[in-house]
């Protein structure tokens, strides 16, 4: 079961994704797959083509784990 997180990494935006499992105490990497910004938006500093991006947890501050209302919620973005 993949899980909807929010990474808030230091000094930059909180970046969107999926990852397959929550990461352990013994881990020093997270895989997140589909990243992007809180609106849907591509990241500007990762490929537009990469599906699965591993980040070294010693630059993340915090992991939210979002339920689907939520996380659908904050990735759809509608302009009126």
């Amino acid at each position: 079961m993949s899980h909807i997180i929010l990474l808030h990494i230091a000094g930059e935006e909180p970046i969107a994704g999926e990852v397959e499992e929550l990461p352990k105490a013994s881990d020093t990497v997270i895989t997140v797959m589909n990243p992007r910004r809180r609106d849907g938006k591509d990241i500007h500093y990762i490929d537009s083509r990469a599906i699965k991006v591993i980040w070294p947890l010693e630059r993340i501050s915090f992991v939210e784990v979002l339920s689907g209302e939520e996380a659908e919620q904050i990735v759809s973005f509608v302009r009126e």
